[in-house]
């Protein structure tokens, strides 16, 4: 009769164990569905800015500039001026003053990370020439948008007949993790950083 009751009592522990366990089973498969529904809603979601902000140049002896936010055009560009590539320890370097208005005339010294070519727009004509793409030294430069600081790739050009002196490309808002209002203006505010 113990015997009986022990296998008994056996059979109710181990009943409500698996019971137990697949409910703890349940639980997790709930948990993980869960999770992965709200991947989406844990994303992040991009920073909405304007098509025009204020950026702030830390290497460049903190210059806050008007930039022009453009999805269109790729990489970024700082207006340059007496842009002169040459060669420190084996490495390319360039040297340059800021084209902006009310700019220091400070020379300023960057390794070089790349040379860009840029390829000038023209109409598809067959009889026309076809202008060479300019090549444009590109410096890695930090940059501090709103309270957000990114390292991003800039090339150098005059863009002093340009209204803004500084073009922010899709490889660079894709770095600030930025999406574009074109009907908003400066919904940054002065860079913190």
């Amino acid at each position: 009769m113990a015997l009986r009751r022990a296998n008994e009592w056996l059979t109710d522990c181990l009943k409500s164990r698996c019971s137990l366990l697949k409910g703890i089973h349940h639980v997790k498969s709930i948990l993980a569905l869960l999770s992965l529904l709200a991947l989406p809603v844990m994303a992040a979601e991009p920073t909405l800015y304007g098509r025009y902000e204020y950026i702030q140049l830390p290497e460049i002896g903190g210059e806050v500039l008007k930039a022009k936010m453009d999805t269109g055009a790729l990489t970024a560009s700082l207006s340059a001026k007496d842009i002169e590539t040459f060669t420190r320890d084996g490495e390319e370097w360039v040297r340059f003053r800021l084209a902006t208005k009310d700019a220091s005339n400070k020379v300023y010294e960057h390794k070089v990370a790349r040379i860009s070519k840029i390829k000038t727009r023209s109409e598809e004509d067959e009889d026309e020439d076809v202008a060479a793409p300019t090549k444009r030294p590109v410096v890695d430069l930090e940059l501090c948008l709103g309270d957000v600081k990114r390292t991003v790739e800039v090339n150098l050009t005059d863009r002093s007949s340009f209204n803004y002196p500084l073009l922010i490309g899709a490889k660079a808002l894709r770095e600030f993790g930025a999406a574009v209002n074109p009907a908003r203006r400066f919904t940054a505010d002065k860079p913190e950083c």
